[in-house]
């Protein structure tokens, strides 16, 4: 969510590209490239764009983030409408063009509907920005796109009419024309994805345009994942708050120098989640595997859940036609830094694919890295990702994946519950195979069995996805 901001910026493009990841998303704040009016400061763009080769796309979320420009002072969150249109436009201009050709797309600020924590302004505020956004990305750079900012959970899961729906509803009927692209971010579960990809389609259909979608964010296990905790979590919260003798929409100060300070004292929110950790032996396992700390069979059993969702959520995007997927988040921009008293850290803390190793170089996080790697290998080349139907077996997902010059790629996993479906007996499947031979693996890695006999080839399935592919080079 930031970089070359709470520290030098990282060498991080090798690694990911070691990762099999050829997009690489970044986020570039206003006080960053110009913190003062006639000061400008190229740092952390700069050792970004050195990282990158030819081969590998770059998005960039630009935030309107300022401590002199916007009118909320921060240089950090949340963003806020430009003072001056004009002032945003020239900063927007410059960036873009020294970036221009090495940058693909450009998004106007993250999840605006998400009003208090990301965005200060309404949603006429964001159309009004999203406009000089356009025209400055225009002017440095026709060939980029423009990135509608990323559309999350808040409005996923809120009903029409709802304030986080209803702010996308104004956003789209007013600015239509100011984006290439919709951006949706995929946190709850998986299985939703194919309506949540429809859902966005038919928000800019009912206006009367439809844009491609693309994934900004994806990852999990998440708490949007566990409904059973919700009440648990917000009566935890809720007593926080009540001790301190204070309302839960206490303003916070984002600012990097009021997060640094935050960490320093007992604010709410750290009351409440040392609340939470107080009871943590009591919470139910699939809470307790995302806290810091947990058991080594909670956190593997973890893992497990992490490799599988990663495969699930790709093939899930990309049989609606999504092309493009951001899995969220790379690595923390602080090396080793940790605070598990806080919400986000509950969120997304353990959701990395790279960490910081001794020496404070970028290296693989595992299992995660291995399997986000072996996914894009047999990804490479794909032509097209359907979802075919098992009549005999509906309890069972299956995709068929075409390759450009390769043999065609089955995945297949069966239904079950988040925590506990890896426990359940597994489902054998039976299907014509028209190849010689065949080779089949699992989402973590490892070899998995198959008969192959007569043409038909069996396989035992489980929640758990298994990749079957006739024996050439993807072996």
């Amino acid at each position: 969510m930031s970089y070359g901001l709470f520290g030098a910026p990282d060498t991080f493009a090798v690694p990911c590209r070691e990762l099999g990841a050829g997009l690489v998303r970044l986020y570039v704040y206003w006080s960053q490239v110009q913190p003062r009016p006639d000061q400008w400061d190229w740092t952390a763009v700069d050792a970004f764009l050195e990282q990158l080769t030819a081969e590998q796309e770059a998005w960039v979320t630009v935030c309107s983030s300022s401590s002199w420009a916007t009118d909320q002072a921060t240089d950090f969150l949340p963003s806020s409408p430009a003072k001056d249109e004009e002032a945003f436009y020239r900063f927007v201009q410059a960036l873009v063009s020294r970036c221009a050709g090495r940058v693909q797309y450009w998004q106007c600020n993250n999840e605006p509907s998400n009003v208090g924590l990301l965005w200060a302004g309404s949603a006429a505020d964001y159309v009004a920005q999203l406009a000089v956004f356009h025209r400055a990305v225009r002017q440095a750079d026709p060939s980029a796109a423009v990135v509608l900012g990323g559309c999350g959970y808040d409005v996923l899961s809120a009903a029409a009419g709802d304030p986080p729906r209803a702010f996308f509803d104004h956003v789209l009927a007013a600015g239509g024309e100011l984006f290439d692209l919709f951006a949706v971010h995929l946190y709850d579960d998986p299985r939703r994805i194919p309506d949540h990809v429809e859902t966005v389609r038919g928000m800019m259909r009912g206006h009367g345009y439809e844009r491609p979608v693309v994934v900004g964010e994806y990852n999990g296990p998440t708490l949007f994942q566990l409904p059973q905790v919700e009440t648990m979590l917000q009566e935890t919260v809720a007593s926080a708050f009540t001790d301190a003798g204070t309302e839960a929409d206490e303003p916070r100060d984002f600012s990097t120098e009021g997060l640094v300070a935050g960490a320093a004292v007992e604010t709410p929110e750290r009351r409440a989640m040392k609340a939470l950790y107080a009871r943590m032996p009591e919470l139910p396992p699939e809470l307790q595997m995302l806290m810091a700390g947990c058991t080594p069979e909670l956190e593997e059993r973890r893992h497990r859940i992490n490799c599988r969702e990663i495969v699930s959520r790709n093939l899930f995007a990309l049989s609606t036609g999504v092309r493009r997927t951001v899995c969220w988040h790379l690595a923390p921009e602080v090396a080793h830094y940790e605070d598990p008293f806080t919400m986000m850290e509950l969120l997304q803390g353990k959701l990395l694919l790279l960490r910081h190793d001794d020496a404070d170089q970028l290296t693989r996080y595992e299992p995660a890295a291995h399997t986000f790697r072996r996914l894009s290998e047999h990804l490479d080349g794909a032509q097209s990702v359907s979802r075919i139907a098992l009549e005999q077996h509906p309890e069972v997902f299956a995709f068929t994946v075409e390759r450009h010059g390769r043999a065609s790629l089955v995945v297949l996993w069966q239904d079950g519950d988040l925590f506990s479906g890896e426990d359940e007996p597994p489902t054998r499947v039976e299907w014509p195979w028209p190849h010689d031979h065949a080779v089949a693996f699992d989402a973590p890695g490892g070899d998995h069995a198959f008969e192959l006999d007569a043409g038909r080839l069996a396989v035992d399935v489980s929640v758990t996805p298994v990749f079957v592919t006739a024996h050439t080079t993807d072996a």
